[in-house]
């Protein structure tokens, strides 16, 4: 058992339990909430959705001793909330709810949309409501009921964002500092936001800084810097490869090499207990004279039917005979049962973990370690292709053989 504190509803609670305790069963169990809802238990449905420091997670899939320290809100917690209030009232008059099941997430939800955004048309509320299922209503008057509330005037102010929230590692298990040196803007590049370094750094010293998120129109756009110590036109034969570069990027597996600037392939992440595997198709371009690389596609993941359109832009700058700076700059749209895992303090910290492998194998690669991440993923992908063939050839002798007795 492991004793933590947390507050709940503005209450300090104290508590030990085990170790893999979801939050969720924390809160039911253990404190008597039981307004949270458990559904799917795998991050899926939204049922369970509750505010952590501010912002909405899972609470079936955070592990409650990782909420050490943080304030959460549940659906009890939020009952003088004027916004909330609001929701309660318009949900009831356009019959968005029946069974109830899905609706104190759905009310969550619903809250945080509305303190995120000013002006929202029916077909946003659904693409930002898609994270949360409902098997009664058919989602019209859920919709009907959010676009009535977003029509009137702003009742709560815009919520801050907090980095590192559940699922795990949660509130607290990542701490950042903000650092002081903004970002130069060479070649007509916008005005940087502030950036956090990566906790832990790499074994190499490279810092990866990750922006802040930004929201438009559906579509979320984050940005990572590092430094790499090689020239640029050392680094540039590696990152105009894609497949080296995906070599470097953990869970992309590509079918081929781009043909016409055509490529498909495979991307995995672990997500909690969750690790979607988006099938995806899309087009590569380079461009030698300013050392940039693009890649777009969407995919789809069949088991959650989840859907994702992403852009990956890379761009080198050349700071001096013996170092290069890296600017990754990816945009992306999730639609379906996963959308809620594209929020703003989970990604950022997710994308961060991933820059900073992404950073140490290429920096690997480019040292020329043999045991690199990189290296691995290379040597996999030659195995891949040579294997594969030969189980083929394998099973289909076996298929041929004629069984004893026959």
């Amino acid at each position: 058992m492991r004793p933590f504190e947390v507050t709940v509803n503005g209450r300090l609670h104290r508590a030990a339990v085990s170790p893999r305790t979801s939050l969720a069963d924390f809160l039911r169990d253990d404190i008597g909430l039981t307004g949270t809802h458990l559904g799917c238990e795998h991050g899926i449905c939204g049922a369970c959705t509750v505010l952590i420091n501010g912002q909405i997670s899972r609470s079936c899939i955070t592990y409650a001793v990782t909420c050490a320290g943080a304030t959460v809100e549940t659906i009890e917690g939020l009952d003088d909330d004027p916004l909330m209030g609001e929701l309660r009232r318009t949900f009831s008059e356009e019959h968005a709810l029946q069974c109830g099941y899905c609706t104190p997430g759905m009310l969550i939800t619903a809250r945080d949309v509305l303190s995120r955004h000013t002006d929202l048309t029916q077909a946003q509320i659904r693409r930002e409501m898609s994270g949360n299922l409902c098997r009664c209503t058919g989602y019209r008057g859920i919709v009907r009921a959010i676009a009535r509330v977003a029509a009137q005037p702003l009742v709560s102010g815009p919520q801050q964002n907090t980095v590192g929230l559940g699922p795990a590692p949660g509130p607290g298990a990542c701490e950042t500092r903000s650092t002081p040196e903004a970002i130069g803007t060479p070649q007509g590049l916008a005005t940087p936001s502030p950036t956090t370094p990566v906790p832990g750094g790499l074994p190499s010293g490279i810092t990866v800084s990750v922006r802040d998120v930004r929201e438009s129109d559906g579509w979320v756009t984050i940005e990572q810097v590092f430094t790499l110590p090689h020239p640029r036109t050392t680094v540039w034969p590696l990152l105009s490869d894609l497949e080296k570069t995906c070599a470097a990027l953990p869970g992309i597996e590509l079918d081929g090499p781009p043909v016409d600037g055509a490529v498909s392939g495979k991307a995995s992440i672990k997500l909690g207990p969750i690790r979607p595997v988006f099938a995806f198709s899309g087009t590569y371009a380079v461009d030698d004279r300013s050392y940039s690389s693009t890649i777009e596609g969407v995919g789809t993941d069949r088991r959650s039917h989840s859907r994702a359109k992403a852009r990956i832009q890379n761009r080198l700058f050349d700071l001096d005979e013996e170092n290069t700076r890296v600017e990754v700059e990816i945009a992306y749209t999730i639609a379906g049962p996963l959308a809620q895992f594209g929020r703003s303090g989970f990604v950022r910290n997710l994308v961060g973990r991933l820059a900073t492998t992404f950073a140490h194998n290429v920096n690997a690669a480019l040292s020329g370690e043999s045991g690199s991440a990189a290296a691995l993923a290379q040597s996999q992908g030659w195995w891949k292709k040579w294997l594969a063939p030969l189980c083929r050839l394998i099973a289909a002798f076996n298929r041929r053989r004629p069984r004893q007795g026959d």
